[in-house]
């Protein structure tokens, strides 16, 4: 009796379910991203509204996770948008096969150096990585000011890092500081002695970046480097977190967008890759969740005030995303083997 109520509950639920998916004809569209949920949200809910024939879905993961997944869909691709991620990421996709080209109408607003070979992928977005610490610990006077100061002795056992190995922000800046090291002295050593030192400074690498700030917040840590716009999104929930632009330079990743080859759904991708790159779309991304244009073609007035003060404070580090494309994975994995876990060794 309990099988046949079992089996007679069952048939009652997958017959719900499937009128429901017949109920529900739009177009599923699904984008894998590290931009987070506030990002995320603000582009489903916005372009659902304009496009109530789309279902906007998507994955929030790190930056190289979304890479690792996209290739080990390559056969049968899940996502029709790989949406944010820094040029390396991008770059490697392309050398994987992962992307179909797409050239949008705004591409021509975009920097050569922020564009993809073959219209593969586009910069969306700026994004500064930044030193940031807990204001209600840390007093200004005593911030750190640049990137060495975060190896000053009083910092030892306080600095949280987001898993290098998952982040694409982490492996851009440990890509900076290896290119230095290339750049003064010829060699590598210089640079992974200086990640040992951070290694003995860092109290946890922790899997993903709304525990880090949120750890921080907590004073669980008291200092971490991250990415401008987690940071300032944060700030507007209350978290007292102050971000420091290095003197020497900050890493601007430029987060791109593509088409996933293979996408099942790639015309409704492109017309949201379209809309991704609208003056709308990247004055709401500015205004909503304090993500820098990368169109260059925006009057400084379309900005918020926040952007236009970034723009004046920010002083761009110079890195090699071709290099840190080529060399990284294999820098990534002398750090894991070498450097984590053995800096106070």
């Amino acid at each position: 009796m309990r099988s046949a109520l079992r089996i007679l509950l069952a048939g009652a639920l997958a017959s719900s379910l499937g009128v429901a998916c017949r109920a529900d004809r739009r177009t599923p569209l699904v984008l894998y991203s590290p931009h987070g949920r506030d990002l995320l949200s603000l582009v489903e809910k916005t372009y659902e509204a304009k496009h109530p024939d789309v279902d906007v879905r998507w994955l929030d993961m790190g930056s190289q996770e979304v890479y690792d997944r996209i290739r080990s869909e390559k056969a049968n691709p899940q996502a029709d948008v790989w949406f944010g991620g820094p040029n390396s990421i991008f770059l490697r996709g392309t050398r994987d096969g992962l992307l179909a080209p797409f050239r949008p109408s705004w591409a021509g607003a975009i920097s050569p150096e922020s564009r993809g070979r073959g219209d593969l992928f586009f910069g969306l977005y700026r994004t500064p990585a930044v030193i940031v610490y807990n204001r209600a610990v840390i007093p200004e006077a005593d911030a750190p000011r640049d990137w060495d100061d975060v190896l000053q002795p009083r910092f030892r056992g306080q600095i949280l890092i987001r898993d290098p190995l998952a982040s694409g922000t982490m492996r851009a800046v440990f890509g900076m500081i290896l290119m230095r090291s290339l750049a003064e002295t010829g060699r590598l050593d210089r640079g992974y002695e200086w990640l040992k030192r951070l290694d003995a400074q860092t109290k946890e690498y922790v899997v993903n970046a709304t525990l880090l700030l949120e750890k921080l917040g907590r004073r669980e840590g008291l200092l971490t480097i991250w990415d401008l716009p987690d940071v300032q999104l944060e700030q507007r929930r209350g978290l007292p977190l102050t971000a420091v632009f290095p003197t020497s330079g900050t890493p601007v990743i430029v987060d791109a967008v593509g088409l996933v080859s293979g996408s099942k759904h790639a015309v409704a991708a492109r017309d949201l890759i379209e809309w991704l790159g609208s003056t709308e779309a990247q004055r709401l991304a500015a205004e909503k969740a304090f993500r820098l244009p990368a169109r260059t073609d925006l009057p400084e007035a379309d900005l918020p005030d926040w952007a236009r003060d970034v723009e004046k404070r920010l002083v761009p580090a110079r890195v090699d995303w071709d290099l840190l494309e080529r060399e990284g994975p294999a820098w990534m994995a002398r750090w894991d083997r070498e450097v984590r876990g053995r800096g106070r060794r």
